[in-house]
């Protein structure tokens, strides 16, 4: 059920979405958000279940699209999941700077020598811009501590660090959306990588994917999806799919440049799956799990799935495989 009344345009709306689970130590980090972000002026708030588990017709959903101003989003899931979840659902628009990183980010690399210069591609984003509109995401798993996600969400919306010194409310108001969810394992596609190439639409052998009107790729059966089975990801040649419930961080949408993330949550660094298959062997193997579960035939590595395999073992070494091979001079 939802109380309270809707948002004013013209404020910030921090929207803090519940975790899965009911550990006491998050439901406290969430509540310290809320209850600090109550004291920041010009702040709305929103609390709502585990938005990967809201269909888009729920009640949060909802609430959502009535705000039209900018959005600081806290969830349990990586910041780029979480903005291409909200995106999927109706609640577009740009991806907000955000100083806190993901897990992996927090040590600075240094500059990366100059790459050749490759054709550029269409993305599906730069075909249909989102809306003019800031949408911040903060990953909850980042630390245990509420002092780093208010002084951030102080910095987003413009108000001195010392804001929450005074202690009566100012803010604005607080939109609590109490709703049942169930747990949901289905793909998200993060369309700032998408090129349409379909893919996905013909790896896919349960469903999932479809076209829109227009002709773009879009997950149109999301409850199709085999629970735990992220193949497809594995096989999407930008590293646009994204399972935000998966394990390894390359695929549940941290950060990552390129294929380099996958090769290494594929080999977790120094080791490699069984039997040592490359990616696209994984995948093909993910999917005859799933097909032999519902009593249909395996197809194993098909001719597109060839076509890809081929297409990876012609491209240049990047820095990981120098890495590798280093190693390898050390017979470790």
């Amino acid at each position: 059920m939802i109380s309270a009344a809707t948002p004013d345009v013209s404020t910030t709306t921090l929207v803090v979405s519940r975790g899965q689970s009911r550990n006491p130590k998050k439901r406290d980090l969430e509540q310290a958000i809320v209850d600090a972000a109550e004291k920041m002026a010009g702040v709305d708030v929103i609390v709502i279940p585990h938005l990967y588990d809201l269909p888009r017709s729920s009640e949060s959903y909802q609430r959502l699209a009535e705000v039209e101003g900018d959005i600081v989003f806290v969830s349990w899931i990586y910041s780029r999941a979480a903005h291409w979840v909200l995106d999927r659902n109706g609640v577009q628009g740009q991806s907000g700077e955000v100083m806190m990183g993901d897990e992996d980010d927090d040590a600075e690399e240094p500059p990366a020598p100059d790459a050749p210069e490759t054709e550029a591609v269409d993305r599906v984003v730069d075909l249909y811009p989102r809306p003019d509109r800031s949408i911040h995401c903060l990953d909850l798993k980042l630390t245990d501590k509420a002092g780093p996600y208010l002084e951030e969400i102080l910095r987003i919306v413009g108000l001195p660090s010392d804001e929450l010194v005074s202690l009566p409310v100012i803010g604005g108001k607080i939109v609590q959306v109490d709703e049942t969810t169930s747990r949901r394992w289905y793909p998200v596609i993060d369309f700032s990588r998408c090129t349409n190439c379909m893919e996905c639409v013909d790896f896919c052998l349960f469903g999932v994917y479809g076209v829109d009107g227009a002709e773009n790729i879009l997950v149109e059966q999301p409850d199709n999806c085999r629970k735990g089975c992220p193949a497809c990801s594995r096989v999407c040649p930008e590293n646009a799919i994204i399972f935000p419930q998966h394990k390894a961080p390359a695929i549940a949408g941290a950060q990552v440049d390129g294929e380099e993330g996958f090769k290494i949550d594929l080999s977790q660094l120094f080791g490699a799956p069984a039997g040592g298959d490359d990616p696209i062997a994984t995948a093909a193997r993910e999917r005859d799990e799933q097909l032999l579960l519902t009593g249909r035939d395996a197809v194993g590595i098909d001719d597109q799935l060839k076509r890809r395999q081929e297409n990876l073992a012609v491209k240049p070494k990047d820095k990981l495989d120098d890495l590798l091979d280093s190693l390898e001079e050390f017979d470790l």
